[in-house]
């Protein structure tokens, strides 16, 4: 079977499993998935979802952030790893939104990684999400392990594999394309002992990488 074509029969078969994916993060504005997106970096979910109420609640939206004590925010964001940067990320993101963007979230991938602490896979995220543009594939731990063992890509860069993944996954399904891996990933494909009998992918994928299954 030709790539592409294994490609197709992934995307019918997760969107059969997941007809809605979504993020696991709670947002309700642009800026609220930005700020949410940013903090999740090398930090779960879960606990950024235990961070944001208050955050949200102190500051909630470029106008306020941007006004914002860092000093106050470190603490605020501080169980999500690496808050001094964080912090620092998020009000300078504000400010910049604040200055050059009237205060609104920015809706084109080179105006927001112009933002401090945001790179493509956190623009990709808030301009498919928020925006329902889909400009590239959101490459996290998840996409970038699942596409290894699953022979879409041969590379370890997560600049390589959006392209190669870009080439193969048709335009309209990108966005949900890397929350279908990511909850895959989390669900049936974890880093550890994958579920191979239990996986409904199990006869298209190569398991590359897998030394079991």
């Amino acid at each position: 079977m030709k790539t592409k074509d294994r490609v197709s029969q992934i995307v019918a078969r997760l969107r059969r499993r997941y007809p809605d994916p979504r993020s696991e993060l709670h947002w309700e504005t642009p800026w609220q998935l930005l700020a949410a997106t940013m903090l999740s970096a090398q930090c779960t979910d879960a606990r950024v979802n235990a961070i944001t109420p208050e955050l949200f609640r102190r500051w909630p939206d470029p106008a306020a952030t941007a006004g914002a004590d860092v000093a106050q925010v470190e603490r605020v964001v501080h169980s999500a790893g690496f808050f001094r940067q964080k912090a620092k990320n998020l009000v300078g993101a504000a400010e910049l939104i604040v200055r050059l963007h009237g205060g609104r979230v920015p809706a084109s991938m080179p105006e927001l990684t112009a933002l401090p602490g945001v790179a493509r896979k956190t623009a990709n995220i808030v301009l498919s999400n928020a925006f329902g543009l889909q400009e590239g594939i959101a490459v996290d731990t998840h996409v970038r392990r699942l596409a290894g063992r699953m022979g879409l890509t041969r590379s370890q860069d997560p600049a390589r594999i959006e392209k190669d993944l870009m080439a193969l996954v048709p335009r309209p399904d990108w966005g949900d394309f890397n929350h279908m891996l990511v909850l895959f990933g989390r669900q049936v494909c974890p880093a550890r002992s994958p579920r191979c009998v239990d996986c409904e992918l199990a006869d298209i994928c190569p398991k590359r990488g897998v030394r079991s299954a």
